[in-house]
Formats: structure tokens, sequence, C-alpha cells
């Protein structure tokens, strides 16, 4: 289900950035929570790159199964 972060809640296993309290998340039977949409990944400050990329969405393109509970 989607649903807003209402606080801080460590890093997300997907794209390693932190979950921060607003985020749109997606919360999975499991309990474990992604984020949902687009997020703005921060590069390597010396060469000034940025990317958006969508976590949770991506990662159901081409698995049916939680990242941190495979077997579920």
């Amino acid at each position: 289900s989607e649903d807003v972060l209402s606080k801080d809640a460590g890093e997300c296993a997907i794209c390693l950035e932190e979950l921060q309290q607003g985020d749109t998340i997606a919360r999975l039977p499991c309990l474990c929570i992604y984020h949902k949409g687009q997020v703005f990944l921060r590069m390597h400050v010396k060469f000034q790159k940025v990317a958006f990329i969508s976590c949770i969405d991506e990662w159901f393109e081409v698995n049916r199964s939680c990242p941190e509970h495979p077997s579920d």
C-alpha cells in the first residue's frame, strides 16, 4: 500500500538513501517499507550528477517478492 512516512526510518534497502519523514513509501505485506514513486538520488558532488529512481516500482518490474524477504 502507498503511504507517507510519519518519521525517519533508516535506509531504503533498494536505493540506499535515507527514508525521511514526508517521503512517499510503499509498505509491503511483510511490513518492509521502500520509496514509492520517483526519488532524488544524490550522486558524487565532484561530478555534480543527480538521478531520479523509482525504488520499489522498478524492483517489481523484474521481481515479485520483497528485496529483504525473497522467500515470502
